[in-house]
């Protein structure tokens, strides 16, 4: 036997005697909660999106669906970047300006091989606005988790409106709780007992967030 049937077995004969609860799971909670702080427009979301993630330290830019191949690659030129990961479902005109060595996200690439990466670029799920998070779901635009968590610099496409919601309720009925989700509230950091805070030790230290809609271009950060 296996621990995982003796771990399960534990669990069934533990459970023998509770009544079966046959409730179906979207009603098995009370979800009679605020869904939502405020009436917020469109404008007023993306605004508040933009100012949540600038105060977890991650970048904002802003430009338009024109716009953005050059702006990426003026981010990864700023940021000396020579090589990037890129997810197989990627828009490939997102790199048509930028200068660098594309490297394929494959099952093969090791944890050694991504940390010599200079950067990844890739889309996301959805951005939720009040807690400045930004959700992946290993979509073909996003690629494996690992590709977003070994290199030291991200750069996250967020498409407005398509992409943008008001709460975290709201971003959670956008996703399958099955796909393998990574929710993003600014660069990697942590702080010891000192309250020392290190960046970059469980994910990228440096976030750069590109929010894409019609508006002209502008550094949310100046």
């Amino acid at each position: 036997m296996s621990s995982r049937e003796r771990i399960l077995g534990r669990v069934e004969r533990a459970l023998a005697d509770v009544p079966r609860d046959d409730t179906p799971y979207d009603q098995a909670v009370d979800r009679a909660y605020l869904r939502e702080h405020g009436n917020r427009s469109v404008t007023e979301t993306v605004d508040l999106l933009a100012e949540n993630l600038a105060d977890y330290r991650a970048i904002v830019h802003r430009c338009t669906e024109a716009e953005l191949p050059a702006t990426i690659a003026e981010l990864l030129a700023g940021r000396g970047s020579r090589t990037v990961v890129v997810p197989p479902g990627l828009e490939p005109s997102w790199l048509a300006a930028a200068e660098v060595e594309q490297i394929a996200d494959r099952a093969e690439n090791t944890p050694h091989e991504l940390d010599g990466v200079d950067s990844v670029v890739t889309a996301c799920a959805v951005a939720a606005a009040e807690t400045g998070t930004i959700v992946l779901d290993g979509g073909p635009d996003q690629g494996r988790r690992r590709i977003t968590l070994v290199p030291d610099h991200h750069i996250c496409v967020v498409r407005v409106p398509d992409q943008v919601v008001s709460s975290v309720p709201q971003a959670l009925e956008r996703l399958d709780p099955a796909r393998p989700l990574t929710w993003i509230s600014g660069p990697s950091a942590t702080s010891d007992i000192e309250l020392d805070r290190v960046e970059g030790v469980h994910g990228p230290r440096t976030l750069e967030v590109v929010v894409v809609g019609g508006q002209a271009s502008v550094d949310v950060n100046s």
